[in-house]
């Protein structure tokens, strides 16, 4: 199959990352089934989608005369049945539980064409154990859509075993054409590559707030006014060439080794969690989050991530 051939799309689930990958697929122009388990929650992915859609109506990043039929070319089922027969491309966003996606997989498998790819987006399930039921598992990805998906451009593409380079190739078309920036991660490892970067940069703020060398708002605007800003730009092993080789070389000679080497969880993050001190969803984490900080913050962000959309539209 091409990307040509791919017509309609059926994304299954309507939660944090189902109903931006709905919206995606239809700002692209296909014809999109939301599978939800119930009318509520479809009507709650319904309102999201159409909140996203007029975030980026308002910032000149969707025309406001394409929003009605964009919102038309999603149709919304519960009917597991409805929502996959026909379908040229399956997005799967339910529950990270491995035994729910592999059943809900076999039951797919059964309803759609031969011909079409099954894709999770998963953020770090292995792909060959999702697939380890199906009959095709050659035409089994993962496309993993980053937090919020119509926001953010990263989508990480990870194979299984038995997953064909055809399906993956097909895969990051099908991304492109969403208008994301796919990766190809060429072994699935656990964390994929995006998570692997963002733990191993928590495990060390972590470590440095637990041994008492700077406060949690000392260390985040360690990262906010500083790399942070940078890595926006050039990542991780641009900066170090930019900065030169030879000089990260001599600062990992003495550094490593007294970088965190812990194997499990920081002993701050147990007691934290122990405390039911949870972050925005408790109220306190390692800030005091009251209505107000959390609407501010999470503006702020989304303000951020829309700039960067239009500054890329542009260039």
């Amino acid at each position: 199959m091409k990307l040509e051939d791919i017509k309609e799309i059926a994304v299954l689930g309507t939660g944090t990352m189902g109903h931006g990958i709905a919206l995606l697929c239809a700002l692209a122009g296909y014809q999109v089934r939301l599978f939800g388990r119930s009318a509520d929650s479809l009507n709650r992915g319904f309102q999201a989608i159409r909140s996203g859609l007029e975030l980026l109506a308002r910032n000149g990043l969707v025309e406001g005369s394409r929003m009605e039929g964009v919102m038309e070319n999603i149709k919304g089922v519960t009917n597991l049945a409805e929502a996959a027969t026909g379908a040229d491309f399956v997005i799967e966003a339910v529950v990270e539980n491995l035994a729910v996606k592999q059943g809900l997989f076999q039951e797919i498998e059964a309803l759609v064409p031969p011909r079409a790819i099954l894709a999770s987006t998963t953020s770090g399930l292995d792909p060959t154990k999702i697939a380890a039921l199906i009959k095709r598992p050659e035409r089994f990805v993962v496309i993993h859509f980053w937090n919020p998906p119509h926001l953010l451009p990263l989508v990480e593409i990870v194979p299984g075993e038995k997953t064909t380079q055809s399906t993956v190739e097909l895969a990051r078309a099908l991304v492109t054409r969403l208008g994301r920036k796919p990766i190809e991660v060429k072994k699935a490892v656990p964390g994929f590559v995006g998570n692997r970067l963002q733990l191993a940069l928590l495990r060390e703020a972590l470590y440095i707030v637990e041994q008492g060398w700077a406060t949690p708002e000392d260390v985040d605007a360690a990262v906010k006014y500083g790399f942070g800003r940078r890595l926006a730009v050039t990542g991780p092993l641009e900066s170090a060439d930019l900065g030169g080789l030879d000089v990260f070389y001599n600062i990992q000679a003495y550094l490593n080794q007294d970088l965190c080497r812990e194997g499990g969880p920081s002993k701050l993050l147990k007691e934290k969690v122990e405390r039911g001190e949870l972050g925005v969803k408790t109220g306190r984490g390692f800030y005091d989050w009251q209505n107000e900080r959390v609407l501010a913050v999470k503006r702020a962000r989304e303000e951020d991530l829309i700039k960067r959309l239009r500054e890329e539209r542009l260039s």
